[in-house]
């Protein structure tokens, strides 16, 4: 009988292991009002990943947000719904929770969604994380994606925490999504990256 130790490193997956397959990369300048990815996104693949690494904001408590677009940026803004729960922990000690985020969902909105928010502007602090956006070309089906993201939560006072966010939606439309924008609820995105890769 075979067992696990025998068997793990002799599996083929015929190419459905999940390959990366880079596409964009947007790095921040340090003064940029938004990072969109308006090629790309096609019927290429039917997972894209954006991974974002330490995404510094402007502006004090704010998080990064993103919209979509149907017809290659030119306009953004599809009906979209979500839900959130995060994970947090502060500095001193204090407010451990699990929590269901009602301010975060969206129901039918046209505005960006939000990522993970309440992000602190200390010098040293920035968000990281992922979304995974589902069979964008579909025109049969709506879009459905999903995002896990860690940050620096401003606690106000000196007590930030350490959160973990948890969201997950669907685009509510059955054209083709074929562009994304990513934006910080206010201010400005003052460092990282976010790279967009294809699931093979």
């Amino acid at each position: 009988m075979a067992t696990y130790n025998a068997i793990k490193y002799n599996v083929d997956y015929g190419g459905f292991a999940g390959s990366l397959i880079p596409i964009a990369t947007f790095t921040s300048d340090g003064s940029d009002s938004n990072a969109t990815f308006t090629s790309g996104i096609d019927s290429t693949y039917e997972e894209y990943l954006f991974i974002f690494n330490n995404i510094h904001p402007q502006t004090d408590n704010r998080g990064l947000r993103f919209i979509a677009s149907t017809d290659g940026g030119s306009n953004y803004g599809v009906a979209t719904t979500s839900t959130a729960f995060q994970a947090t922990h502060g500095e001193g000690d204090a407010g451990g929770a699990l929590a269901y985020n009602t301010e975060h969902d969206a129901a039918q909105s046209t505005s960006a969604i939000s990522l993970i928010s309440e992000q602190a502007n200390d010098s040293d602090l920035a968000l990281s994380g992922y979304m995974r956006l589902y069979n964008p070309a579909s025109t049969t089906f709506v879009k459905h994606f999903m995002c896990v993201g860690t940050h620096s939560a401003s606690g106000g006072g000196g007590d930030d925490a350490a959160a973990h966010r948890y969201i997950a939606g669907y685009i509510n439309t059955t054209s083709a999504i074929n562009a994304i924008k990513f934006d910080m609820q206010s201010g400005e995105i003052q460092g990282g990256t976010i790279q967009m890769f294809g699931v093979h």
